[in-house]
């Protein structure tokens, strides 16, 4: 692409009432974009080449709206530009649209993103969250709870909040970023409160990422079975008696860092040489 922005929007409106079902009608204007909706959420997302397109299609939700007899509530509606910095190309800032404001990250299903597609905040937050529950787990050892108990609560509350939806986010991790929830892992053993054996932050991220795709290949009926590429037919066609691979699956072609970055590339590519 020789576009110099690179980049997507996404804007967040929030409706409720029987949002599936009021919803179902609410498509995009232009081809390219996207909606995608959620219980009380719609994420509009527009990429760098429709980025003229950003007012008609946020005209077109309140019409819908209207003649739903609801309202694009605005104070409630966030902007983000998705920029990548990798590239030297310089953009010329886009004009903020009326009435919306433009933030540097965004909550996407308690999931923080800033623009730069970093989760370096959100591992800050769901590391502040998780040292919170510490609290309570030393209230909990106080009154008799066993050590088996201690380490129950801390996988169910703490190590379930550190690695929510980390498929969705874990390839834009950083060294940093596993470095800091290992720095409170190690704490967590020390106090006593998860077992001594627990993986390190890496590992678990792993053996949720493995798990996901493994349900993803195997089930035809999964959600995101549609984004995996065609079968590969390179071993029948030339009759390769090649070693055991993860999936029959066809590699895709680099796109660059970010495309790299992507769920489904990195397990693709995983244990391919």
């Amino acid at each position: 692409m020789n576009d110099p922005w690179n980049c997507g929007l996404v804007v967040l409106m929030n409706e409720v009432q029987c949002f599936a079902v009021t919803a179902a009608d609410l498509r995009p204007m232009h081809s390219g974009n996207s909606l995608v909706k959620f219980t009380d959420d719609t994420y509009l997302v527009v990429p760098s080449a429709n980025v003229d397109t950003r007012t008609l299609e946020i005209d077109n939700i309140a019409t819908w709206a209207a003649a739903n007899n609801l309202r694009l509530n605005v104070a409630k509606t966030r902007e983000i530009v998705f920029r990548n910095l990798r590239r030297k190309t310089a953009a010329t800032p886009l004009p903020s649209l009326p009435g919306i404001s433009r933030e540097n990250s965004l909550k996407i299903l308690g999931v923080t993103i800033t623009s730069h597609l970093s989760v370096s905040d959100h591992i800050c937050q769901v590391i502040s969250g998780s040292a919170q529950s510490l609290y309570t787990l030393r209230v909990l050892r106080h009154h008799g709870l066993t050590a088996a108990g201690l380490h129950a609560v801390f996988c169910t509350v703490v190590v379930s909040r550190l690695t929510y939806a980390s498929p969705a986010w874990s390839g834009f991790i950083t060294t940093t970023d596993c470095q800091r929830v290992d720095a409170f892992l190690r704490c967590s053993k020390q106090c006593g409160f998860c077992q001594a054996d627990l993986p390190e932050f890496g590992e678990l991220l792993e053996k949720y990422d493995d798990q996901l795709f493994s349900n993803i290949i195997n089930n035809p009926h999964h959600t995101l079975h549609q984004l995996l590429p065609p079968q590969s037919t390179a071993s029948k066609q030339y009759a390769y008696h090649l070693r055991y691979r993860s999936h029959n699956r066809q590699l895709p072609a680099n796109h660059g860092h970010l495309a790299d970055c992507n769920f489904i590339t990195q397990l693709l590519y995983k244990d391919t040489y």
